[in-house]
């Protein structure tokens, strides 16, 4: 048996407990949440989010919710999240009491997420299958999809983490794969690329707009720097040696910068690079700068 396997396991029961209750056939391979990865407090945070969100939405049902593995896997509440939150008319059973209508009625309403989600099926992180058997983490990432689409303002914790093991019952054995899985996306990184992709979609397919906004941004500088006596014409050139942003800097943070710290007139590149590091350092101890710039 894979050492890995059992190194997830801090007790020799736990490791019959888990195989008890998560048979793999041979050939199969199934992914699991870590049991020590469980209990962190941002997946619980974000169950107790899902939870209360689902039984909000479905009060005037009177559907309770208390354990997402527990209440979902037979299709019942999801048919009613759908339904509520899409205006989606499945043509199922509200319930399905046998595994196989339960089978049929989860396959209807995963291939309606998916469509009403425009997911590929390359993209899906859920199965029939997974829910079917209670698994957590796929139960996760289909409501977290689902809330993401009908529920965008829906205050999920960001990046949320497990640790994953992927098992794969071989001829051999057990074999493991350990990971990191993210649940919900790093919402700083978001704002970040949210604010790339506006300019890139500016640079790319709307140049014309592009010297409005340079007149805009270069208003702003020389109503700063101004006061120093200083005019800025060009951006592009004006800022290449970083003197014109460490002055903005200075003025905009209300402080004066020795002149011992940077080169007011640099002479070559390594000067030059000098001083747009020191901008770019004093830019991110302020908390203004929170993605990866180079300086070059």
């Amino acid at each position: 048996m894979d050492p890995d396997f059992l190194n997830v396991f801090t007790q020799p029961a736990e490791v019959n407990q888990f195989l008890a209750e998560n048979a793999i056939a041979q050939g199969e391979k199934r992914k699991l949440i870590k049991p020590s990865s469980r209990n962190t407090p941002k997946l619980e945070e974000l169950q107790l989010l899902l939870i209360d969100w689902i039984n909000t939405t479905l009060k005037e049902e009177h559907i309770v919710v208390k354990s997402l593995e527990e209440d979902l896997y037979d299709g019942l509440v999801l048919h009613h999240l759908l339904e509520n939150l899409g205006s989606l008319k499945l043509d199922v059973d509200k319930i399905a009491l046998t595994e196989k209508k339960q089978r049929q009625k989860l396959s209807v309403i995963l291939e309606a997420v998916a469509k009403c989600l425009q997911l590929e099926e390359s993209q899906l992180k859920w199965s029939v299958e997974s829910i079917l058997t209670k698994d957590l983490l796929s139960t996760l990432h289909l409501l977290v999809a689902i809330a993401k689409h009908f529920k965008p303002n829906l205050a999920m914790p960001s990046n949320v983490q497990v640790e994953t093991i992927t098992i794969e019952n071989t001829s051999r054995g057990l074999k493991t794969t350990n990971a990191i899985e993210c649940i919900t996306e790093n919402k700083e990184n978001l704002e970040a690329q949210s604010k790339d992709d506006a300019f890139d979609e500016l640079f790319s397919r709307a140049p014309d707009k592009l010297d409005a906004v340079k007149k805009v941004f270069l208003q702003f500088v020389n109503q700063h720097v101004g006061k120093l006596g200083l005019s800025v014409k060009d951006i592009e050139s004006q800022f290449a040696d970083g003197v014109i942003l460490l002055l903005l800097i200075g003025q905009l943070e209300g402080y004066f910068l020795n002149l011992r710290d940077f080169f007011l007139t640099p002479a070559s590149t390594t000067e030059m690079l000098h001083n747009v590091n020191l901008a770019l350092d004093l830019l991110t101890d302020g908390g203004l700068l929170n993605f990866s710039v180079n300086s070059e």
